[in-house]
């Protein structure tokens, strides 16, 4: 059971990591299209419509594609005033408590209630309402669905890291493995 659950850690950790890191170059994109679109609309008074709205896909792709990677790193908000000095052991045990109570069901929702918007989004491969726009906002909306499938791979992995720390058959400090 320890070699499963360890297996599951580290092929979702490595999942994630490389998404997040792969993910992270958007950002540079996104300011390089940014700086282009305001050069273009104020010093050569031009400007194309699809550039624009490419800005707000790599947005959505950064902060969508990048929640696994958060969470793997400790990114997301928490309160720490009673996380932060509690032993490993009862972490592990909020941790698993936060993941299959709170987690899962969010991921379960955004599941449920994203999917009929985004397979509405496909089934007539919708498009930009701007002309000139991205002919593929159905490709942004398939974000909804990949955020919480990446979100909740690592609560997954972060649950079995959580009870592999309770059996003392993995270090709670991710650096030693």
């Amino acid at each position: 059971m320890t070699k499963i659950l360890k297996g599951i850690v580290f092929t979702i950790d490595a999942l994630n990591e490389k998404i997040g890191r792969g993910v992270a170059w958007v950002s540079l994109a996104m300011a390089v299209v940014t700086f282009v679109v305001v050069i273009l609309r104020y010093v050569f008074n031009m400007g194309w419509i699809w550039m624009q709205e490419s800005v707000t896909y790599m947005h959505a792709a950064l902060f969508m594609l990048a929640g696994g990677y958060t969470l793997l790193h400790d990114g997301h908000v928490r309160v720490d005033i009673f996380y932060r000095p509690m032993d490993p052991k009862r972490k592990a045990l909020v941790d698993i408590f936060g993941v299959f109570f709170l987690l899962f069901p969010t991921c379960a929702l955004i599941l449920y209630y994203g999917t009929p918007f985004v397979m509405d989004s496909w089934s007539i491969l919708e498009d930009s309402p701007e002309t000139g726009g991205l002919p593929a906002v159905f490709l942004l909306k398939t974000l909804v669905l990949l955020f919480p499938i990446l979100i909740g791979l690592q609560g997954l992995s972060q649950a079995a890291r959580s009870i592999l720390i309770l059996g003392d058959k993995i270090s709670p400090d991710p650096v030693t493995q």
